[in-house]
């Protein structure tokens, strides 16, 4: 072993306090995030033509509905699609909208809903994660006094169980609680308070994603008025979130764990955040989607990457069905990179500006050791 003198000076432990952050901070700098290309999964299933997307974080694999078909697939990273479950109860040629797990209790629930010409039927549809077996299926109707076709479309779970599915024709919000029963959760007079152009192309569809804050409440928007609705899990009350502007056509919405929200439509994707639990909003980056292939929804996956489903659904409800590849692509915000970037440069100018700092120090205690020892 190497011996050193025992008369050499004692360096203050600040010292070797400031080459530590020194080295962290002027070190090699984080990769970017957009250095990194964005993930890009196809994955083939015959016809599948899926609206609904959602993350199994368990089996860290992406879970998708079916226009076609009475199943739902499992995709992998790597875009191996596999099917999970084809439920042979439900009507035939019925659709799989909307799909969340319910992390908690380990359930799969989907919203079903059967389009024309089929008969009418709407239900929640719940599955063991583990065994794949069926908990139960809860028919979802609409009031009385409602002669349009319901549509059963998007849903959410809250910590307890519950499962809030939207009806696009009705512009009302289902409840189905954890045994299967169900009941209208919530019929706001703000869900009917905005104008719609008649004559626009998907006018029909009124509330469409939905997704469950932890504070409490639930968030949805409206495709045909672009609006977005702050719904209290206590009595389904709504009121409007006030935006800097319109989500016109919005569909799928998700929210990040740093309180981020997502909402898709057929051309973009949206970033919006809030600072007062979503009495007002902002969005505050606009991402550019492939229109051509038609995106419909919105999920987290893991590390709180932000994908987007390319089920080309128009495409299947014009009657094609010669597709065999569809896509789940990554989507990142270069505003948020940017801001990534700069808050690097910010630690590592406090970095010098310490090491300075502490060099100045250093010269003033070297020069008055200099001077007791003279």
């Amino acid at each position: 072993m190497t011996q050193f003198p025992s008369n050499l000076p004692q360096i203050p432990l600040s010292f070797s306090a400031a080459v530590l952050v020194l080295v962290i901070l002027l070190g090699p700098l984080p990769a970017r995030t957009d250095a990194r290309k964005a993930h890009v999964i196809n994955f083939r299933s015959p016809n599948l033509y899926p609206e609904g997307i959602a993350w199994d974080p368990s089996a860290q694999h992406f879970l998708v509905g079916s226009l076609t078909d009475r199943k739902i697939v499992s995709v992998s990273d790597a875009g191996v699609a596999e099917t999970l479950l084809s439920d042979t109860d439900l009507p035939e040629n019925v659709t799989i909208l909307g799909i969340a797990v319910d992390s908690l209790n380990n359930r799969l629930l989907a919203a079903v809903h059967a389009m024309e010409p089929l008969p009418h039927f709407n239900a929640l549809a719940a599955y063991d994660l583990r065994t794949r077996r069926r908990l139960f299926l809860s028919p979802l109707h609409g009031a009385e006094n409602d002669t349009v076709r319901q549509i059963a479309n998007d849903v959410a779970v809250d910590f307890k169980g519950n499962a809030y599915v939207t009806n696009s024709a009705g512009n009302l919000i289902w409840k189905v609680n954890d045994k299967g029963e169900a009941s209208i959760f919530s019929r706001s007079p703000a869900f009917s308070a905005h104008d719609v152009d008649r004559d626009s192309p998907f006018a029909f569809c009124g509330l469409n994603g939905v997704a469950y804050v932890s504070k409490g409440y639930l968030l949805v928007v409206q495709s045909n008025t672009g609006k977005m609705f702050k719904v209290s899990e206590g009595d389904g009350a709504a009121r409007l979130v006030l935006l800097n502007k319109d989500l016109p056509l919005a569909d799928g919405i998700a929210v990040r764990g740093d309180g981020a929200v997502l909402v898709v439509s057929p051309n973009k994707l949206w970033l919006l955040k809030s600072h007062d639990s979503w009495g007002e909003g902002v969005i505050y980056d606009e991402i550019a989607l492939d229109e051509e292939r038609f995106p419909t929804s919105v999920t987290v996956g893991g590390d709180g990457r932000a994908y987007v489903l390319y089920g080309h659904v128009l495409e299947g409800i014009m009657g094609n069905s010669d597709r065999e590849v569809f896509g789940i692509e990554e989507v990142r915000s270069e505003k948020e990179n940017k801001e990534e970037s700069v808050w690097i440069f910010v630690l590592v100018g406090l970095g010098l500006a310490y090491f300075l700092f502490w060099r100045f120090q250093m010269r003033k205690l070297i020069a008055n050791m200099d001077k007791k020892t003279n």
